[in-house]
């Protein structure tokens, strides 16, 4: 799995500066960069832009983590209705989730804790992505193991989850 996740084609690594493409729940928009002297901050345009205030002189790492946390702070605003939503047409519980940054893996589940992990790269992806994450995490709460009954209820709560995998895996 992590050999064909590394193998998959990838957007060139941003440098964080006005006219680039970013992602955005699937789709894409044109980062602008504002220098401020006020507190660095992301702004979401309705013109299709996603703006960032930062201070002069910012570095590329700054930005990013700038944009990563909006990122982190938009995942967090939505999850919490999937969980609702899935909690109770699956009938299992989430005891706690977390975002992370996540090298080879969409997301994880930590079944004795009742616990999950979902990758911040996931607000790139479309928001049908995301649910699929969390409804196959939550999956693992009811079988821990990649087989037929695990898969047959991934069916059952959701049944075009192949073409929902094969959209999370394309490169964009």
């Amino acid at each position: 799995q992590q050999v064909k996740i590394r193998a998959r084609p990838r957007l060139p690594a941003p440098d964080y500066v006005n006219g680039e493409t970013h992602l955005f729940f699937g789709r894409p928009y044109i980062l602008q960069v504002l220098e401020t002297t006020g507190r660095p901050r992301v702004e979401f345009s309705a013109d299709q832009s996603i703006i960032l205030h930062v201070r002069p002189n910012s570095t590329k790492d700054e930005r990013q983590k700038l944009l990563n946390a909006w990122y982190r702070r938009q995942l967090q605003a939505v999850i919490p209705a999937y969980l609702q939503k899935w909690q109770k047409e699956i009938g299992v519980t989430v005891q706690e989730w977390g975002i992370r940054k996540m090298k080879t893996k969409w997301g994880s589940c930590n079944i004795q804790a009742r616990r999950i992990w979902l990758n911040l790269e996931l607000a790139k992806k479309s928001p049908r992505c995301l649910e699929y994450i969390i409804v196959h995490e939550m999956i693992h709460l009811l079988e821990r193991y990649h087989n037929d009954r695990f898969y047959g209820y991934l069916t059952k709560y959701l049944p075009g989850w192949k073409e929902i995998k094969k959209e999370l895996n394309s490169s964009l």
